[in-house]
C-alpha cells in the first residue's frame, strides 16, 4: 500500500472543493510555502506513551485482514504537511491494513472552514479525521462523533484540561488536542544588541525599538528591511493579533464569557487606532494582506526587527532556509504597560467525521498523533506546543524549544476567543470584528466609528446578549 497526500484548492468564487493532484505522498514534497521535510533529523517516535502502551495502532507486519484507507485533511503552514505525511507512515507501520490519505487544505481558516462545511453539508465519507480549530468544536459538533465512545475519556486524561473543557460540547468530546498555540514576539537578537535595546514591554517601546532598527539598517543600505511584520489581512488571524492589542490594554474581548458586547469601549479604540498607525512607518503597507505565512517570510529573510507569529515559526527561523539562524528570540508581546502582555490562545485537534465508513480506526488513528511521542516529535521537529503537560519538563523537548519551558504561562494563560458564548455562529462573529479592524488598517473608517459598527453587527448577530463595557 502507498500513502497518498492530495491537495485541494479552494475557489472563493465558487465555494468549491477541486481535487487537482494525487501522487505517492514523501517527505520530499516541496508542497508547502517553505521549510524543509525535517522527519530524518531526529529519532523517530516508536508510538509507545509514557506508560509503555501503544497509543493507536497494532504490531505491524503484512495485512492479513480488511484493508482500510482513512482520509486526513491537515494543514500545510510551515512544515505542517511534512510531518503529517511521516506520522501517517509510521502509523501504516503499525497498522499494514491501513492506508492513511493526507489531505492538503487552505492556509486561511476561513478557506478550510469552507472546505469542510463543502464536505459536511454534503454527508461526504470521503474526510475521517479533521484538524479543527480550537474555535470549532461549537460550531461543528453535529459533524463529529463523541470520541468517549472510543475511549476518548482516558486519552484526555493526559492532555490540559482546559483544551479539554474547550472541546466538549454537550458533555461529547468532539476533539482530542493536537498542539496549542499562543501569540508570541519574535526579535533580532544581533540587532537589538547592535543598537543597544532590549526586548520591548510596551507597544510604545516597540514602536521605538523598531524605528530605531528600521531606520539604521536603511541607512546601511538595506531598503527592504522594516521594523514590524504581523498579521493584517481580513481573516481569523487578524481576530487574533487584534484581540492581543485589547487585551493587553484592558480593552476587552469582544464578547465577555457573560455575553456582553464589549468591543466598543475607549481602550480598544485607542489600542486599534495606534496598529493602524504602524502601516507604512514600521511595517509596510502590505501588511493589511499578510497572514502567518507572509509575515515568517519577511521576517525570515533577515528583512523584518520584530514579528509577532505563533511558534511553529521558530524551528523554522533555526532551519537550513533561513537567512538568521541563531540570530532571534522569543518573548512574551508587549502590553499597553509593562507587564501587561496577552497573548490569544490558538492551536489545533483532531476530529473524526460522523460521517466516516470506519469511525472507530479513525479514532484509532487520531488518538495515535495526538499520543505523548507523536506530539513530541512534532514539538522536536516543527516545535508545535504540546498539549500533554509532561512534554513541557521532557529534556529533548525543552533542548529544541528553551522557550517551552520559560513561556509555559504564556501558553497556559491565553486569551480565548469567545467562540464558546457565540457557537454556532462564533465565524460570523468573528468575520464581523476582523472586518471593522481592516477598515481601520486600510485607513477606510477611524477605530471609534469602525467599532461602533461592530457593536451594531454583533447586536443584530445576537439580539439576546447585552452591550457594556470590558
Amino acid at each position: 500500500m502507498r500513502r497518498q497526500t492530495r491537495t485541494y484548492r479552494w475557489s472563493a468564487a465558487l465555494v468549491a472543493l477541486t481535487l487537482v493532484a494525487a501522487a505517492c505522498g514523501s517527505d520530499d514534497d516541496d508542497s508547502s510555502d517553505s521549510g524543509d521535510a525535517t522527519g530524518d533529523t531526529t529519532e523517530e517516535p516508536t508510538g509507545d506513551t509514557t506508560d509503555g502502551t501503544t497509543a493507536g495502532g497494532g504490531e505491524g507486519g503484512t495485512c492479513d485482514g480488511e484493508e482500510i484507507t482513512l482520509t486526513q485533511f491537515t494543514g500545510s503552514v510551515g512544515n505542517e504537511l511534512e510531518l503529517a505525511e511521516a506520522a501517517a507512515a509510521r502509523y501504516e507501520e503499525l497498522n499494514p491494513c491501513v492506508t492513511i490519505e493526507t489531505v492538503d487544505t487552505p492556509d486561511f481558516v476561513e478557506d478550510r472552514l469552507g472546505v469542510y462545511l463543502q464536505l459536511f453539508e454534503a454527508q461526504s465519507s470521503e474526510g475521517d479525521v479533521f484538524q479543527i480549530d480550537v474555535i470549532w468544536p461549537g460550531d461543528l459538533a453535529e459533524h463529529f462523533v463523541d470520541l468517549n465512545e472510543y475511549g476518548g475519556a482516558e486519552v484526555a486524561e493526559e492532555h490540559f484540561p482546559a483544551i479539554i473543557e474547550n472541546n466538549t460540547v454537550d458533555g461529547a468530546l468532539i476533539g482530542i488536542p493536537w498542539f496549542t498555540d499562543a501569540g508570541l514576539l519574535y526579535y533580532r537578537t544581533d540587532l537589538l544588541e547592535k543598537y543597544s535595546l532590549d526586548p520591548p514591554e510596551t507597544w510604545d517601546e516597540l514602536e521605538s525599538a523598531a524605528q530605531t532598527i528600521q531606520d539604521g539598517e536603511r541607512a546601511e543600505g538595506n531598503e527592504d528591511f522594516w521594523g514590524y511584520v504581523w498579521q493584517g489581512n481580513a481573516y481569523e488571524g487578524l481576530t487574533c493579533d487584534a484581540l492581543e492589542w485589547m487585551a493587553s490594554a484592558d480593552g476587552g474581548s469582544i464578547i465577555e464569557p457573560d455575553g456582553t458586547i464589549t468591543v466598543n469601549n475607549p481602550a480598544a479604540i485607542e489600542i486599534i487606532d495606534q496598529a493602524a498607525g504602524w502601516v507604512g512607518t514600521i511595517s509596510p503597507d502590505g501588511v493589511v494582506a499578510y497572514g502567518e505565512e507572509d509575515a515568517r517570510g519577511v521576517f525570515q529573510a533577515g528583512n523584518a526587527a520584530f514579528m509577532r507569529n505563533w511558534p511553529y515559526a521558530y524551528s523554522l527561523g533555526n532551519g537550513d532556509e533561513s537567512e538568521i539562524v541563531g540570530l532571534f528570540d522569543v518573548s512574551p508581546l508587549p502590553g499597553a504597560t509593562a507587564g501587561q502582555s496577552a497573548a490569544t490562545l490558538g492551536g489545533w485537534q483532531l476530529a473524526v467525521s460522523k460521517y466516516s465508513e470506519n469511525p472507530e480506526q479513525a479514532a484509532d488513528y487520531a488518538f495515535f498523533l495526538a499520543s505523548y511521542e507523536e506530539q513530541k516529535f512534532r514539538a522536536i521537529e516543527g516545535s508545535f506546543n504540546p498539549t500533554i503537560e509532561a512534554l513541557y519538563e521532557d529534556e529533548e523537548v525543552l533542548e529544541a524549544n528553551a522557550f517551552f519551558g520559560d513561556l509555559f504561562d504564556v501558553f497556559t494563560n491565553a486569551v480565548a476567543r469567545p467562540s464558546t458564548i457565540t457557537a454556532p455562529s462564533y465565524s460570523d462573529a468573528s468575520s464581523v470584528f476582523f472586518n471593522g479592524v481592516h477598515s481601520v488598517l486600510t485607513g477606510d473608517a477611524s477605530a471609534e466609528d469602525a467599532l461602533a459598527e461592530v457593536e451594531l453587527d454583533l447586536q443584530d448577530l445576537f439580539p439576546d446578549f447585552t452591550v457594556g463595557q470590558p
